[in-house]
């Protein structure tokens, strides 16, 4: 199978998802008998250097079955619970991993953490108040008083690569991060606004910019825990200073593509800035910019 890697890391898959299989309770029997498992202990997964440890049913643990998908070699599940690890395996998070991951691999993570991260936290129904139950392998829950379903809910976010049309481009850095490391603007979309609508508006209330020729670029699966991160580029006038406004940045600034082009990327050691690390679009969104110079 062909590697993609001109998507962001956790935008790859080479799982078909095969919602024909969740709506069939005898074909998700027959899938689980000759399954290949994942097993996610509160976000971590077991890696043997690059490749996804995967068991067979009898060595998942108890839980529910969550339906991932098949491929020509197997159907796949996952199952939160705990972890158990063999001679040179590794217990890692999908932020640590995930940009080194196949296809395949980094597909059934990402779908794997994002549900088992909305199962933990909707153990009970939002009208009600009764326990819930995984149902349609893993895709819904049902109340088991009212009957109704729930299903899984993501949070669009928008994150945004500003320029001012020609070598220059706009990042901040919250406090919080490792020092010198800046990346792309960002911001949860609201609800009655579109994308391009919540780019102009989360820019102008970080940087206080005023952008234009908002253009979408490429999405990414963020599920920590239930996120979709949806990449653009924007345009503003060059002769513009960003400034922190709503306190969400401790600095934003203008960059040089030569700059970020001499950038050591974002091991601890690096000197001058520090580039979000390579799992994230913001990466993507950065390093294609800097490409096209």
């Amino acid at each position: 199978m062909t590697e993609r890697r001109d998507v962001p890391a956790l935008s790859r898959s080479g799982v078909d998802r095969d919602s024909a299989t969740r709506e069939d309770d005898a074909a998700l029997g027959q899938a689980w008998e000759r399954a290949r498992v994942l097993v996610v202990d509160d976000g971590s997964v077991l890696v043997d250097g690059t490749d996804l440890v995967l068991v067979g049913p009898g060595d998942a643990p108890e839980g529910d079955r969550i339906y991932l998908g098949r491929d020509a070699q197997a159907p796949y599940f996952a199952v939160a619970g705990p972890l158990t690890r063999r001679l040179g395996t590794q217990k890692v998070l999908l932020r640590d991993v995930g940009a080194h991951l196949s296809d395949r691999d980094a597909g059934l993570v990402s779908h794997a953490v994002g549900l088992t991260n909305w199962h933990a936290a909707h153990a009970y129904c939002s009208r009600c108040g009764a326990p819930t139950v995984a149902v349609r392998g893993g895709s819904v829950r049902r109340c088991e008083a009212d009957g109704s379903d729930h299903f899984p809910r993501t949070d669009p976010a928008i994150i945004v690569l500003v320029t001012d049309g020609a070598d220059r481009c706009v990042l901040g850095r919250q406090s919080i991060w490792p020092p010198r490391r800046y990346s792309t603007l960002a911001g949860f979309v609201e609800p009655g606004e579109s994308l391009e609508q919540a780019v102009v508006r989360e820019v102008g209330e970080e940087s206080g910019l005023a952008v234009r020729e908002v253009i979408y670029r490429d999405s990414q699966p963020w599920p920590f825990p239930s996120s979709l991160m949806l990449g653009f580029r924007a345009v503003c006038d060059g002769s513009s200073q960003p400034v922190p406004h709503d306190g969400e940045l401790e600095d934003v600034r203008w960059f040089h593509r030569d700059e970020l082009r001499d950038a050591a990327g974002w091991s601890s050691d690096a000197s001058g800035v520090l580039l979000p690390p390579p799992i994230s679009i913001a990466w993507k969104l950065i390093t294609d910019w800097v490409a096209e110079g």
